[in-house]
């Protein structure tokens, strides 16, 4: 009974250890494939890493493994997971840039008219300006019911004044005269004139051999009355301001001009001008300054542009365009729509082969016809994204695709790889160094 017994528990005993041996077997082996499987997924062997990051914060890049800035574990990037450079990109399903009505253009060359408008703005010519003052102490007698707006003409009656100090000049001058010495005539007179009395009114006052203490005073200009400083009854001081006419034989045509095209203009070239006040009519004027400020809140640069008014037509305040003309230039061109302005930098989107697109970075130059010239980072025949590039330019964003640097351009974008991987993390600065992967 008890060999039985023992017997018994022996096979117990076997079957346990047989148990437990081919469970730990079977967790080495599963070990072991899960090793394979390691392996075979690395490409049976060691990696390039580039570099490290976050992947909630791309642009960020770290040479060792750590925490971001954001306190999150960064991943390592690998060098096979960087496609061929830059020609990886972002992929994006052909039906979906269909569904957006993407549209693709080529950056060729061609002829870039010179010809550059602006909207503009008529203006008094302010160099045509004429101050009336007071030459003596007085008072207001009359000022012939004029108004500030009012357009007279030259030698108008604009103000009468009593200045009882020449009252008695003249007085003194005419007496003088009855002596017929001639030196003291001579100094009398020239008494007069360092008074402020004109040679008109010092004439009238020797034919009628009477003082005239009241002045009316003209315009020395015809033009508009800009200010008007006297009223009657008022009294006035030697010196003081009355009036100001701003003439309008001529006016100036202020345009704003962007900050990127002033280097087109010259001083002194001819400048068509259309109103909106003479539909159908042309006006030539001649572009007579840039003013030295920048206007910062639209980043442009005043133009002054003198122009003939024919019979003063042309008022201070019409609204119209100009067009600075100049001969056509080869240049790399295009669409202008193409081109992403985010304020610190242009951007296009290149269209490269399998449905992947990048952003590259370039410098534009002038603007005409619905084309922008193209300085630098883009090749003749490369193909870009022409409408829809804003929300591709999203997308790029949010997987990390760096924008292809200005000066890394020789052609035409090269045909992408068929194994290309995916894309690299975005940012403009230098690639970590490389590292290898922790086995």
């Amino acid at each position: 009974m008890s060999a039985l017994r023992n017997t018994r528990l022996g096979i117990a005993a076997g079957a346990i250890l047989l148990v437990g041996i081919g469970i730990g077997a079977g967790v080495v082996i599963a070990q072991r494939m899960d090793g394979a499987a390691d392996v075979a997924a690395d490409g049976g062997g060691e990696r390039d890493i580039l570099y490290w990051y976050d992947p909630m914060v791309p642009n960020e890049r770290y040479p060792g493994p750590g925490k971001s800035s954001m306190n999150m574990d960064t991943i390592p990037k690998y060098a096979d997971e960087a496609g061929d450079g830059y020609s990886s990109g972002v992929r994006i399903d052909p039906a979906l840039t269909q569904n957006l009505g993407v549209r693709y253009a080529t950056a060729r060359r061609g002829g870039l008219e010179g010809d550059l408008s602006a909207t503009a703005i008529i203006d008094y010519n302010e160099r045509d300006i004429a101050v009336v003052q007071a030459r003596a102490d007085g008072f207001v007698q009359r000022v012939y019911n004029r108004a500030p707006g009012d357009v007279i003409a030259a030698g108008a009656p604009l103000v009468d004044l009593l200045i009882p100090s020449w009252g008695g000049a003249q007085t003194e001058y005419l007496a003088v005269r009855r002596t017929g010495s001639t030196p003291l005539i001579r100094a009398a007179r020239q008494r007069l004139v360092l008074m402020g009395m004109s040679e008109s009114l010092i004439a009238s006052v020797e034919r009628s051999g009477r003082p005239q203490n009241t002045i009316t005073i003209s315009t020395p200009a015809g033009g508009v009355i800009k200010t008007l400083n006297v009223r009657s009854g008022m009294s006035v001081a030697q010196g003081a301001t009355l009036a100001e006419i701003n003439g309008l034989a001529a006016v100036w045509v202020n345009a704003a001009i962007p900050e990127a095209l002033v280097g087109q203009l010259r001083v002194g070239q001819s400048v068509e001008v259309a109103l909106a006040a003479f539909p159908g009519e042309h006006f030539t004027g001649r572009l007579t300054a840039l003013l030295p400020e920048l206007v910062g809140d639209s980043r442009t640069v005043t133009a002054r542009i003198e122009m003939a008014s024919r019979g003063g037509r042309l008022r201070p305040g019409m609204f119209g365009r100009i067009t600075f003309g100049g001969g056509s230039t080869s240049a790399l061109l295009v669409p202008t729509e193409a081109v992403i302005r985010t304020g610190e930098r242009d951007i296009v989107m290149l269209a490269l082969p399998e449905g992947r697109f990048q952003p590259a970075e370039v410098r534009i130059g002038r603007e005409a016809g619905g084309q922008t010239e193209i300085l630098a980072g883009l090749g003749e025949g490369e193909r870009i994204v022409a409408s829809g590039q804003f929300l591709i330019d999203s997308e790029a964003s949010l997987s990390g695709v760096a924008a292809r640097p200005v000066g890394e351009v020789s052609g035409p974008a090269p045909a992408a790889s068929p194994t290309a991987g995916r894309p690299a993390a975005a940012g403009t600065g230098a690639s970590a160094p490389r590292g290898r992967s922790a086995q």
